[in-house]
């Protein structure tokens, strides 16, 4: 059965702690969450330099490097 997160915060920590796979739903999870500190960004001030954690980005990069097949 295909788990649906409707908490994008909690996808991304469950896949940091290794609860859960780094998968689509991550992936998902990750954009949406993107999008949405571009938004608090764009407020300026201290808003701007507001950014995910180094952990995070790691799982970014290793998410977007997964092979298929």
């Amino acid at each position: 059965m295909i788990e649906m997160y409707q908490d994008h915060c909690q996808v991304v920590v469950d896949s940091l702690s290794g609860t859960r796979a780094a998968d689509e739903q991550t992936l998902g999870s990750l954009a949406v969450l993107s999008e949405r500190l571009e938004r608090v960004k764009k407020l300026g001030g201290r808003f701007s330099f507001v950014r995910f954690s180094h952990a995070v980005e790691q799982l970014k990069t290793r998410s977007t490097s997964v092979p298929v097949g």
